[in-house]
């Protein structure tokens, strides 16, 4: 998930390094069911966040299943791309806006 200028920015790219990978190295990535988690804690309020779909077999690098930040539930792991994530793994981009309250709750794919 990122926003729309964000994607817009990068979608000519071969791949996508969100802010922090380079330190990191990885790519946090999040299903359906959890994405709300991060939009949250991150967007809480915004009206211009996508969601990036991806398709796992086109990914070329690692993902590991680890767990999220303090807060989250504490059996929830999230898939973590360890490599930059390819535009070409890219299947679809879906407007996602919070609730009136301005939290956002489960996309509707």
């Amino acid at each position: 998930m990122c926003s729309i200028e964000e994607w817009l920015s990068v979608r000519a790219s071969n791949e996508i390094r969100p802010p922090g990978f380079d330190d990191i190295g990885f790519v946090h990535l999040s299903t359906a069911e959890q994405v709300q988690l991060p939009a949250n804690r991150l967007f809480a309020g915004r009206s211009d966040i996508v969601l990036l779909v991806v398709d796992p077999d086109r990914l070329g690098s690692i993902v590991r299943w680890e767990p999220g930040v303090p807060g989250d539930p504490e059996a929830m792991h999230f898939p973590h791309l360890y490599g930059p994530l390819p535009t070409s793994a890219i299947v679809g981009v879906v407007d996602y806006a919070p609730n009136a309250d301005g939290k956002f709750g489960p996309p509707k794919l």
